[in-house]
């Protein structure tokens, strides 16, 4: 009796209340009325199940996406098991965007129900997009990668449009394309591309959207597809015309310009491009991600490091104002590396990533978490921190990338573990990681870690090289001489980020020729442009191979004091695990000289 009144006196305001005091009561409105859905006519049940469906829509526009479930599942009660004959229309809304609030709380086995039932139902492909689109997310989201491929090339296949296949591309594939993208492109600049017509086809609009799902998976097991899918959506919006998908092309595009094709002013000008298409009404979904990828892919090249910071915080702020939780993350971890590179005290950085921890874990990120567990464990290793239960966490993500195919997982693990490696000057470790890794820098695809990763795995393959003699030597030195060329290549296009890095190598490379003059000159300048760039744990690296240049010379002076200037460096960049190393070595050197600790 008590829900029947509750019923009536929902149907009483219902029919009372002005539109607009019933749209600011609906949540109320519904709540009683649903109350009595069980002694409702049939005519009755329809309304009511539209108006579970404005209330769950309005719940998700909120961001109150456990309350939109509630109205979701209620409207679909009350279809009951007719409701696709009855009310169609309405039955797939309530299951789509009921699937949709059940994974953004997490209610997988609800969303995954819903689905299957709309997949299962004889409509058209159209009419699936939005289940499908859910698929594809979730599947990517619990790490089926593969999974999450197979979902979108397959749903693009029911749209009628062109799919890349799913295997490694080979090169002269990827400069195919790559040249029909430039054909099209022509001479137009970032602004002529921001003032091309909206997109007005719906199914290449859906079809836009899948690879843009595709591009995070490829980055992950699929580096070689990447391009292809990325020349793709750029092809389609130059045809077809703008839509929000069109950022992820040409940011994507300025990514593959920058890191893989070295053209980073025109690479750049396509970043600008996507930005500007950014800015336009109706392209608020996608800012977030914008940010993300012209900031941690493309304008690195060309811009002071520290200069990504700033910008990247706001992409991460713009994407929790939106909902868009992967892209704000996803901000937020490229952010944590790039202090961690610019050399930021570590104890503050260690506090950040701990906190970043519990956010992404409170959103779900698992996938973006366990880049930020990675520099978590680098970076309390340099600190002395639970260094055995870092060393397990590492090994155990490269298990997990071997067994699901995640390159891009291996090679963060690998290049941070190369990082350690290189501070504790461990060089047989670091050949040996280095040899075994594989195409670490494709994996890592136009990223600074890119450019890091080449500078450390430069630097061990000249160490390799001044401890070997004969083929060996011969062999690493070529290896390195090679990677070098990458670096003097970014150097010459304008990345202001190469410069000491260059140097450091250049004196690693005159020692090995036997060029004990210049060697000094390249160390000073390492030094001089490591520190007046801020770069204070590059500093220390400067130094401290300094020290083992001078002592190599018999130069017991200039060993000492590049050894303190070094641990000085490190204690500020708080590697309080290193200061203790070179504590150690210091002491030795004042014993090797007959003086006494004290």
């Amino acid at each position: 009796q008590r829900d029947s009144f509750r019923g009536r006196i929902g149907s009483i305001l219902l029919r009372s209340l002005p539109p607009e005091e019933l749209e600011a009561s609906l949540f109320e409105v519904v709540g009683l009325l649903n109350c009595a859905a069980s002694n409702i006519t049939d005519g009755e049940r329809d309304e009511l199940a539209k108006l579970n469906l404005r209330a769950g829509t309005k719940a998700s526009d909120n961001g109150a996406f456990d309350t939109a479930s509630v109205y979701f599942q209620a409207g679909r009660d009350a279809l009951g098991s007719r409701g696709w004959e009855d009310d169609y229309s309405t039955m797939l809304d309530l299951c789509s965007d009921g699937a949709n609030a059940c994974f953004l709380t997490g209610d997988l086995d609800t969303m995954n129900e819903l689905i299957d039932e709309v997949l299962s139902k004889d409509i058209d492909t159209v009419e699936k997009y939005r289940v499908s689109e859910i698929k594809v997310k979730s599947l990517h989201a619990v790490g089926k990668v593969i999974e999450s491929i197979d979902a979108a090339l397959d749903f693009r296949r029911q749209l009628g449009l062109p799919t890349p296949q799913k295997k490694p591309a080979s090169k002269f594939t990827i400069a195919r394309e790559y040249m029909r993208v430039k054909r099209l492109l022509k001479k137009k600049t970032a602004e002529d591309i921001a003032n091309l017509p909206e997109l007005d086809d719906e199914r290449q609009e859906m079809g836009q959207r899948m690879n843009e799902l595709l591009i995070v998976c490829a980055f992950q097991v699929q580096p070689t597809m990447l391009p292809l899918i990325i020349f793709l959506l750029t092809t389609t919006t130059l045809k077809h015309g703008l839509n929000p998908s069109s950022c992820d092309a040409f940011a994507g595009l300025g990514m593959i310009l920058c890191g893989r094709l070295g053209k980073l002013e025109k690479g750049c000008e396509m970043a600008k491009a996507a930005e500007l298409i950014a800015e336009q009404p109706g392209m608020r979904r996608i800012t977030s991600k914008t940010i993300f990828v012209a900031q941690s892919f493309c304008y690195h090249w060309t811009e002071p490091l520290q200069d990504t910071v700033t910008p990247l915080l706001e992409g991460c702020q713009k994407g929790l104002e939106i909902g868009d939780t992967d892209s704000a993350c996803s901000c937020l971890v490229v952010r944590s590396y790039c202090l961690y590179f610019t050399g930021r005290p570590l104890e503050s950085i260690q506090e950040e990533l701990e906190a970043t921890i519990e956010v992404m874990t409170q959103l779900r990120q698992d996938a973006r978490k366990m880049r930020i567990v990675i520099l978590l464990a680098t970076v309390k290793k340099l600190r002395g921190i639970d260094t055995e239960a870092g060393d397990e966490k590492m090994d155990s993500l490269l298990a997990t990338a071997a067994a699901t195919g995640n390159f891009s997982l291996a090679a963060f693990v690998n290049s941070m573990k190369l990082e350690v490696f290189v501070i504790f000057q461990q060089w047989e470790e670091a050949i040996e990681l280095v040899q075994k890794s594989g195409n670490v820098r494709l994996a890592l695809t136009s990223a600074f870690n890119t450019v890091r990763y080449t500078f450390l795995q430069t630097l061990t393959y000249f160490k390799a090289a001044q401890s070997a003699s004969g083929k060996k030597r011969k062999q690493m030195k070529k290896c390195g001489t090679a990677t070098l060329k990458v670096i003097q290549g970014w150097a010459k296009n304008g990345n202001v980020n190469v410069v000491h890095y260059l140097r450091i190598l250049e004196a690693e490379l005159d020692l090995l020729q036997g060029n004990a003059k210049k060697a000094e000159e390249s160390f000073k300048a390492a030094i001089t442009s490591s520190r007046r760039n801020g770069f204070r744990n590059d500093t220390a690296l400067a130094h401290e191979l300094s020290s083992s240049f001078y002592k190599a010379k018999g130069d017991e002076y200039w060993t000492n004091y590049h050894l303190e200037c070094s641990k000085s460096c490190y204690q500020e960049w708080e590697c309080s695990e290193k200061v203790k190393l070179l504590n150690v070595s210091f002491n030795e050197r004042n014993e090797e000289c007959g003086f006494s600790k004290g």
